[in-house]
Order: structure tokens, then sequence, then C-alpha cells
């Protein structure tokens, strides 16, 4: 893989996409790979931040708005026809681009349009068997087919079952698709005392820590809910607010006894995730795979409607892993009263599927 130009393209609906590529960037530039980020909004600006001297460029995704209700049937619905005409246009866009880039392979995450025929296209994914309210049959098979267009699928999770997808990445998988394990950005080893010092530490340990991000409306709603409830309890808190575009704009905020940043670094927010006495977050799957790598309980908060999250609260509430509240119904003094005891960690692995993943890869490029 020395010197391949390989182009990393995540899906722009909230930043769980790009955040889970970064330790896929990091393997390639360790085979000596040249990674090409190709994304756009906040996943744009985090890879940015992350990796600033790597090439990029803006290839556009689909601005997906949901309702402020608890259901996002009908929102989703109607903007089905246009999820559908995406596809279609990002593969055109990257018919463009990739000329001008030279690229000798592709790694889309969840991005179907991003593939060439005539270049190794991979695509990767933990939604292989995805949740849905209506024609959840249909749609799997339409999304089966879609992983078939591509020559590998890898699949973001632990192989033995249940892993941390449950379901949506254990059954009888495609052919072309093979597991890389759970990943994340974090590792325990990365917060270190001392080596990501901050001004939001200034005022003493943090009682609480949200991060949140995702589709509007809901995010800027669990935002607010999240803001009013902390105001009331005692101690210093943090709300990162994850929107990493902004971070030049609005900066750090103070609002009462909450400070809240629009994003920050993958070692300062390990750092003080750990040590606070209650993580807050969305069910997102790379959030709990964030979680489980630091070896983290918390309460998490299902985007309202959203069928994949609101089964991961299903499933890791059974467990026991986290807690799980409603959006709308958040207690936050409930759950530091009742927090979980500290899990063991969920063993990630030393990454060797996903070497062996881009070992295969390299064959594809001879």
């Amino acid at each position: 893989m020395q010197h391949a130009r390989i182009l990393v393209a995540p899906l722009d609906w909230g930043l769980g996409h790009a955040t889970r590529c970064v330790p896929i960037i990091t393997a390639l530039l360790e085979r000596g790979a040249v990674p090409v980020i190709a994304a756009d909004g906040g996943p744009l600006a985090l890879l940015r931040q992350e990796f600033p001297t790597l090439e990029h460029v803006r290839l556009p995704g689909l601005t997906i708005r949901y309702a402020k209700g608890g259901s996002q049937l009908w929102r989703m619905a109607l903007q089905f026809p246009a999820m559908v005409r995406q596809v279609q246009a990002e593969q055109r866009a990257f018919e463009r681009l990739r000329r001008s880039l030279r690229v000798d392979a592709v790694i889309s995450d969840q991005r179907f349009g991003v593939r060439a025929h005539d270049l190794p296209s991979i695509l990767v994914t933990h939604q292989v068997f995805p949740f849905t309210p209506i024609a959840q049959n249909a749609l799997r098979k339409l999304n089966l087919r879609h992983i078939a267009r591509f020559d590998r699928c890898w699949v973001i999770d632990l192989p033995e079952a249940l892993g941390l997808a449950g379901d949506l990445s254990h059954g009888d998988l495609p052919k072309n698709a093979r597991y890389i394990g759970a990943l994340s950005r974090m590792r325990r080893d990365t917060a270190t005392a001392g080596s990501a010092t901050s001004r939001v530490e200034d005022t003493g340990p943090l009682k609480v820590v949200a991060v949140i991000s995702g589709p509007e409306p809901q995010r800027t709603l669990l935002e607010r809910e999240l803001l009013a409830q902390l105001q009331r309890i005692d101690g210093n808190h943090l709300l990162v607010r994850g929107v990493p575009q902004l971070a030049h704009e609005t900066g750090e905020e103070h609002i009462g006894n909450v400070r809240v940043l629009p994003h920050t670094s993958a070692s300062l927010l390990a750092q003080l995730l750990q040590g606070a006495k209650l993580v807050v977050s969305r069910s997102g799957y790379t959030t709990l795979m964030d979680l489980a790598s630091l070896g983290l309980s918390g309460l998490v908060v299902p985007t309202p409607g959203q069928e994949e999250q609101e089964y991961l609260g299903r499933l890791h509430g059974a467990t026991g892993r986290f807690q799980v509240q409603r959006q709308g119904s958040i207690d936050i003094a409930q759950a530091l009263d009742h927090r979980l005891p500290q899990p063991n960690g969920t063993n990630l692995g030393s990454q060797h599927l996903l070497y062996e993943a881009l070992d295969e890869l390299g064959t594809l490029l001879r």
C-alpha cells in the first residue's frame, strides 16, 4: 500500500461516521498509504482538525432534518426520494473528482454512491441489517443490494454476537463482508493526565460531561434540555455541542455553572470523560464504541424516532452497561444517584481484524 492514494469518504449524518474513520486513516498512514479525505460540513471540519496535513476535498452530502416530535416516520418518508437521488448525485460527483484526485481505491463509510467498478471500493458500515419503522424487509434487501456493489464490506463490530451492534451487524453476512472489529479513536492511554490540559478544567473537577451531536433540530432540543437541568445541579459541568465547524466562530461559552464547547480533540475529550462522575450522550454507535474503549458507562439518550439509536438503547439498557432515558423526560440528578458501576470495558482488540482487512485491500491494489 506504499504511496497508494486512498479516498476516505464518511457520511455527513452526525459526527460518528467521521470519528470512526480516524483509526482507519491512522492505520492507512502506518502502512505508508496516502489518505485523501472527502467529506462535507461537520465531518470535514473534524477530520481536517484531526489530520491537518492531509489532502481534502469537499464532497457534498445530504442534509437530513429530523422532526421535533418523537416520530420521524413521515419526515424520513418525505426525504426518502432525496436520499435516493443523493446516491446518484454522489456517484456523479465522485466520477468527476476521482480522476483529478488520482486515487487508487476508495473507502466509503455508508456513502453508497462513492464507489467505482474499476477501482477497489470498500464500504464501511455496522448496519448490515438496519431497523426501519416500515417496510423493514424491503429496505434490508435494498441495503444488501447496495452492499453487493462494493468489492468489500467492512463491518465495524466484534465478530462474536452480540458484539456492540447486536442484530444490526450479526446474521447471515453477505459474501463480500468481513468484520474489522469495533473501532474507536479513543484509548485509555490517550487520556494521560496533564498531556491535554485545558482551560475547561480551571474551575476544578467536572461532575457531568455531556457530548451531543447529530441532525437538527433534535441536537438543539437535547442541548436545551441538558443545559436547563445542569444549571440546577451543584458542581461544574461541561457540554460539548458536537459542531466542529463552529469551533473558530463561537469558541467557549459560560452558561451558569456549565461550560459549553463547540468541539474538542479526541485526547482531551477522553481525559474529560474519564474524569467525570457522569457521562451523558446519545446512544449513537460510534459513541458507544468510544465509551466501551474507555471502559465507561453513562447515561445515553436515543434520538427520538431514530430506530437504530432506540434499538441500541434497548440492547445495552438490557445488558446493564448503560442507563437509558428518553428525551423529554431526562433526569440527570436521578442518573447521578443511580450510577452504574463502571464496566471492565469491551476489549476492542489490537486492531488485528482491521490490519487483516487492509492487507486484503493491498492485494486488490496490485
